[in-house]
């Protein structure tokens, strides 16, 4: 470059820059007051998703602890028998046959040590004991409530009275009907 171009530059003023417009100062107790708010705002998110994953995981637990299965015969043949098992209330309910277009539930209480019956044709739930040591199969206790309840369940017996003995399970099955002994 030769010597003329750079004292041309070097006469010339450099630009003048201008500052750029500043935005109005937001007072300290206003900035606070932002901050605070925004502080409250994300602590609520966090409190509402931890309560949301918490519901989740109780609702994830209690569909864990009811197990439902359906078994066939032996043979593969037979009705499907479905039951429903609950580790909660100790409890296994079995969906069975009442004559022939008829259904009913059993349920194996075993923290109470009893079986309910409900048959869906018949205004009643009959119970029994269980002996833990000789626990009856599903067949014996089904045929032995089917044939007692045609011959107790009349009007010389006394429902029970004091439902308090009962589980859970058994309490919703037997819930809009009397309860007897067999």
């Amino acid at each position: 470059m030769d010597e003329s171009s750079k004292e041309a530059l070097m006469e010339e003023a450099p630009p003048r820059y201008t500052e750029s417009p500043r935005l109005p100062c937001i007072p300290h107790e206003l900035k606070s007051l932002l901050l605070m708010v925004a502080l409250v705002v994300v602590a609520l998110v966090v409190v509402n998703v931890a309560f949301l994953l918490l519901g989740l995981r109780l609702s994830e637990s209690h569909a864990e602890t009811v197990l439902r299965m359906t078994t066939h015969g032996l043979d593969g043949d037979g009705s499907p028998q479905q039951l429903a098992v609950s580790k909660k209330e100790r409890s296994g309910t079995f969906a069975v046959r009442d004559g022939h277009n008829g259904s009913a539930a059993v349920v194996y209480d075993y923290g109470k040590l009893l079986v309910g019956y409900r048959s869906w044709r018949r205004r009643a739930c009959l119970i029994t004991r269980l002996d833990k040591d000789n626990l009856p199969g599903l067949d014996a206790v089904t045929e032995t409530f089917q044939r007692r309840q045609d011959e107790d369940v009349g009007d010389k017996a006394m429902p029970l009275t004091d439902r308090s003995i009962l589980g859970t399970t058994i309490n919703i099955l037997c819930s809009a009907v009397p309860v007897f002994w067999v």
